[in-house]
């Protein structure tokens, strides 16, 4: 009697782990995997967002409960931007950039992240914008998410003044 409820109460414990045990944050409806993000940036012209999470980061949670699920925010990534979504700590995944086969740890290194959550913002041909680390509120992050989609690091206005002069306006010459 004790094994089989020993028996019944293992099952139960794997089963409980195997629900949790996949991708905490999986491509869904408005996430792409790597490659077809990139592949689709090109076709609809569009700046890419890649966010570099990981399983183990509290602040990625955070991020993806409060900032990416923030409606303003959500409408903005949907009607301006591709977004990826990548797990820096999967060996096995592989992707195809700038005519390399990396896996998601070595893609990581790549664009010289080491903390989580990164956000990668790349332009509609695949070339790296800026990498900016750590949690972002999602009233922030919506300034950015304006600042690329402007293209006013193009024009060489530094984020600062971005959010200073309320857009994307050349500095005042009389100050």
């Amino acid at each position: 009697m004790i094994r089989k409820i020993y028996i019944l109460q293992s099952l139960a414990l794997l089963m409980i782990v195997s629900l949790f045990s996949g991708n905490l944050y999986p491509a869904g409806k408005n996430w792409s995997s790597f490659n077809a993000g990139l592949d689709r940036a090109k076709k609809e012209n569009k700046y890419i967002l890649i966010d570099f999470y990981t399983d183990w980061c509290h602040w990625c949670k955070v991020m993806d409960e409060k900032t990416f699920k923030d409606k303003t925010v959500e409408k903005k990534l949907m009607d301006r931007f591709v977004t990826i979504r990548l797990n820096a700590e999967d060996a096995k995944s592989k992707v195809s950039y700038q005519n390399k086969t990396l896996n998601n740890v070595e893609l990581t290194r790549y664009f010289g992240i080491n903390g989580f959550p990164s956000l990668a913002f790349l332009d509609p041909k695949g070339n790296p914008v800026t990498v900016i680390p750590g949690y972002i509120p999602a009233d922030t992050f919506l300034h950015i998410l304006n600042y690329i989609d402007e293209k006013c690091h193009e024009r060489k206005i530094s984020f600062e003044d971005y959010v200073k002069n309320g857009g994307c306006k050349e500095k005042d010459k009389q100050s």
